[in-house]
């Protein structure tokens, strides 16, 4: 009995040891070794096993591109595998495919046609590069028969891109609201919980590393602009240009805004809008800070999380959460890019981005349509309040609400209006004619409130 149990053994230890074998390897170029690129290379090393036994093959990494060999890491990098020249990852015959993590968009883009002129798949989590020149990589890499994927480019850990393009196929997507940016979503986070101001608020974020030293795109708007038209154009079949949407930022979002939003019922967030009119085929594509009620989920997404609601008119709305930054999520969706890879490398499959053409050309913001927050700072006297109600029904622009608290400085003392639907066009003018009256201390501020049902 003990023989064969010995032999039952030996053939089951032979049977992995041709296995073992057998198995390929995936020789990869990592280009950059900042945050992301640092947590690639460890993962892929602490899950070597795991990645092994699901795709088939041994995941190398064979080469890593640096700009400053200088600079301190939280992950050691192997000397002998580290060097500062890119060109040497695009010109090694050994590598199948490059990641580039090194951000910006000019020498990226350069790396990623070098890289698919080479012969080589790419991954990238650069969302400024595929917003700005997506488009013409994508035609590039169909030329050459070579992948881009770019899981990792918009809302860090959540796994959005493979599911517009995989599971929701089925499905005309109507609409998208998503929180998809972490810092942005941090610092109104302990504005309204906290009470901060955003100076404050700001500061707690980059010392604790939610925010970088130069925060200029992501409390701007610009970085959550840039994914947003990556997923608009994902959905739609056509690249949106960087000029035709609406961008703002938080950096004009007082603690005074998010407090009047609480009485109304409200919570402050940074939002992406990604909407198609079924009438004209237009796509609306904005990034705004924005009320939502109280009540909606996505004024739960607190912190640094992200998370994306989407309405497809098979599926209805599904709704995307996790984490939306930082090392582990983010690499988690490279190397996710990176077996998917170990599939399609040899294959005729596409370059990771499939036009439509069921859809035309992006809808002018003047046109969009919501409901609105307005602020206005004013003299305390009478007949002012009046003034402002002139201007709004000159435009047939109506007012749902007000609030005028008593508590206010006694020369001068915020309104707070809440306007009916209206183009946002419509209520430009409207501000700008507010803006103009004696009464008026200061520009007003403006916020769209989102119905998102």
């Amino acid at each position: 009995m003990r023989k064969v149990e010995e032999s039952v053994c030996v053939e089951a230890f032979g049977e992995l040891l041709l296995r073992e074998m057998s198995v390929s390897s995936l020789k990869i170029g990592l280009a950059g070794f900042g945050n992301v690129g640092a947590g690639v290379y460890k993962n892929i090393e602490k899950n070597q096993h795991l990645l092994r036994e699901r795709t088939g093959k041994e995941l190398v990494v064979s080469r890593i591109a640096v700009r400053d060999l200088t600079k301190a890491r939280t992950v050691e990098m192997p000397a002998d595998l580290v060097t500062t020249d890119l060109d040497e990852l695009v010109q090694d015959p050994e590598i199948d495919l490059i990641v580039e993590l090194i951000g910006g968009i000019d020498s990226a883009f350069d790396l990623v046609k070098a890289s698919v002129e080479n012969g080589k798949a790419v991954v990238t989590g650069n969302k400024a590069l595929l917003a700005e020149r997506g488009q013409e990589l994508f035609a590039i890499a169909e030329e050459h028969g070579q992948p881009i994927f770019y899981e990792a480019a918009v809302a860090g850990g959540i796994p959005i891109i493979k599911t517009v393009q995989e599971s929701l196929i089925g499905n005309h997507i109507q609409t998208m609201a998503g929180i998809i940016n972490g810092t942005c979503n941090y610092i109104l986070t302990r504005m309204t919980e906290a009470g901060l101001d955003y100076e404050t608020a700001l500061g707690e974020a980059q010392q604790l590393g939610y925010a970088e030293a130069d925060p200029t795109l992501d409390v701007n708007g610009w970085d959550a602009a840039h994914k947003a038209i990556i997923l608009a154009s994902l959905s739609y079949g056509c690249w949106v240009p960087c000029d035709k949407i609406h961008v703002e930022g938080i950096e004009n979002v007082h603690r005074e805004d998010i407090a009047f939003a609480e009485k109304l019922g409200y919570t402050i967030k940074l939002l992406a809008i990604i909407q198609l009119h079924e009438e004209t085929g237009a796509i609306e594509v904005r990034v705004q800070p924005s009320l939502i009620a109280n009540n909606h989920i996505l004024a739960s997404v607190k912190g640094v999380f992200n998370a994306i609601l989407v309405k497809g008119d098979v599926v209805g709305e599904t709704l995307f959460y996790g984490s939306g930054a930082g090392q582990d999520p983010t690499s988690s969706s490279v190397i996710a890019d990176i077996a998917d890879a170990t599939a399609r490398l040899g294959s005729s499959q596409g370059s990771g981005f499939v036009t439509h053409g069921l859809y035309g050309s992006p809808a002018p913001i003047e046109d969009s349509v919501s409901k609105y927050y307005l602020r206005v700072e004013v003299e305390d006297r009478p007949g002012v309040l009046a003034q402002i109600a002139a201007v709004l029904g000159k435009l047939d622009v109506g007012i749902l609400s007000l609030i005028q608290p008593e508590d206010h400085d006694e020369e001068t003392a915020p309104i707070v209006l809440m306007l009916h639907y209206a183009a946002f066009g419509v209520v430009q003018e409207a501000l700008e004619c507010i803006s103009k009256l004696d009464c008026v201390c200061e520009s007003p501020v403006l916020l769209r409130v989102e119905d998102l049902g």
